[in-house]
């Protein structure tokens, strides 16, 4: 066999396991970024209110939480704040599509309380998780 064919069969043959890895990588699921969650940790609560619903992590004595809009698109105005038992609120405000935070904060075994809004709506929890 001449050496140009055998380089050519090589270079074809790479080039199909490097689109079939690629391809098995990017299967489904993969760009989803609604599913992903800038929080780590174990959900413990969802909080739904009209505009949004506010997600609630729990990790290592740590809380997290991320608000985010019922329907995204535009930017528009959207707020999370945690505070834990005997801590000043740590917020995060702004304009923004996906959602606001990720919030994270020590609680250990405290209690937290957890604010969230979208636009008009909003939701205040009370002392939580404790």
């Amino acid at each position: 066999m001449d050496m140009g064919v055998i380089r050519r069969r090589l270079a074809l043959g790479t080039a199909l396991m490097t689109a079939s890895g690629l391809l098995a990588l990017a299967g489904p699921g993969v760009g989803d970024a609604s599913a992903a969650s800038p929080c780590s940790g174990r959900k413990v609560r969802t909080v739904p209110f009209s505009t949004g619903y506010v997600q609630v992590y729990k990790k290592r004595g740590y809380v997290c939480a991320v608000t985010r809009p019922k329907k995204v698109g535009a930017r528009k105005y959207m707020m999370v704040s945690v505070r834990a038992w005997g801590n000043q609120a740590v917020p995060n405000e702004g304009m923004f599509k996906k959602y606001a935070g990720p919030v994270k904060v020590h609680a250990g075994n405290r209690c937290v309380w957890i604010k969230g809004a979208v636009g008009s709506g909003s939701v205040s929890t009370g002392w939580i998780l404790c």
